[in-house]
């Protein structure tokens, strides 16, 4: 029977857990939570509660020997390295390795390019400590695939969004955004076309593979607010200038907005075979008043 272990069963894990399960995999999922951890069995889904911060509470993940390992777990708050996906590879080496690790990057380990296209095969020098961390991951679970005989496949994803996921609370409190006509392009993917591109990754994906994950319809992060707030029938938030934005942003805000470039998504349509539900915010924001 095929198996996935998911580590990270959250906004995304949970919805590539319910695809995998349809689809007839035995399915793990390994949550820092016991209230998470009892909705999913209650659901169905083999739970496993740990946290990853801890290399001596992580338990050995059988479950994951020989299947697919999908992580999902994002980095720590501070520091350079990923600690947790570092402590969850020096554990699997102490077990039976799973056949293939799909890892969810982000598209911020790419250099800045003011705008410009990145491809899978552009150049990784992020500038942001987050963009950092997610490249330290990335170089672990290549590390251990390589030394374990693991195929590794990277999805790096660009801003999610979906029900439950739209920027309720910036737009409630008026916080400012960057003027229009200085905030470059950005990129985004539905939560749902996010999970069943995680499962094609898994299934089609072979060692080495990198891909980008994005709708393939870039637009400022300004326009997105703009049309998020349209949807909610909430009043438009105000701008400001880059320099101003400086003062105003928090830091994390503002290294979002100060960021540009263009994904090219073609790789991930032609080779996982990817039709996606929604293509661009039109039809992605309407869907998202959903629950979650």
């Amino acid at each position: 029977m095929k198996s996935i272990f998911i580590a990270g069963c959250g906004y995304i894990g949970r919805r590539v857990a319910r695809l995998a399960l349809e689809s007839g995999y035995a399915t793990t999922c390994l949550v820092r939570s016991a209230e998470r951890g009892n909705e999913l069995e209650q659901s169905g889904y083999k739970t496993i509660v740990a946290t990853l911060d801890d290399p001596g509470a992580i338990p050995m993940p059988e479950s994951a020997a020989g299947g697919i390992l999908l992580y999902c777990v994002p980095p720590p708050g501070g520091g350079l390295f990923d600690t947790r996906a570092r402590n969850l590879c020096a554990r699997l080496a102490m077990s039976a390795p799973p056949a293939k690790i799909v890892y969810l990057s982000a598209t911020s380990v790419y250099s800045e390019t003011n705008g410009g296209m990145v491809t899978e095969d552009s150049p990784t020098a992020p500038a942001s400590a987050m963009g950092k961390r997610r490249l330290d991951a990335e170089a672990a679970f290549r590390e251990f695939g390589a030394a374990h005989g693991v195929a590794v496949i990277i999805l790096r994803i660009s801003g999610i969004y979906g029900p439950g996921r739209l920027p309720l609370m910036q737009i409630s409190q008026g916080q400012p955004l960057l003027r229009e006509e200085e905030s470059g392009p950005s990129n985004r993917i539905h939560a749902d076309d996010l999970a069943q591109v995680c499962l094609a990754a898994a299934e089609k994906g072979g060692d080495g593979d990198i891909f980008n994950i994005s709708d393939g319809h870039p637009g400022s992060m300004t326009s997105y607010f703009n049309a998020a707030a349209d949807v909610l029938g909430m009043p438009r938030q105000p701008q400001v200038t880059l320099e101003e934005a400086r003062h105003v942003m928090s830091p994390l805000m503002f290294s979002y907005v100060s960021e540009s470039r263009v994904v090219d998504n073609t790789r991930m349509l032609e080779r996982l075979g990817i039709r996606l539900r929604y293509p661009s915010m039109a039809e992605g924001l309407p869907a998202s008043l959903q629950a979650p």
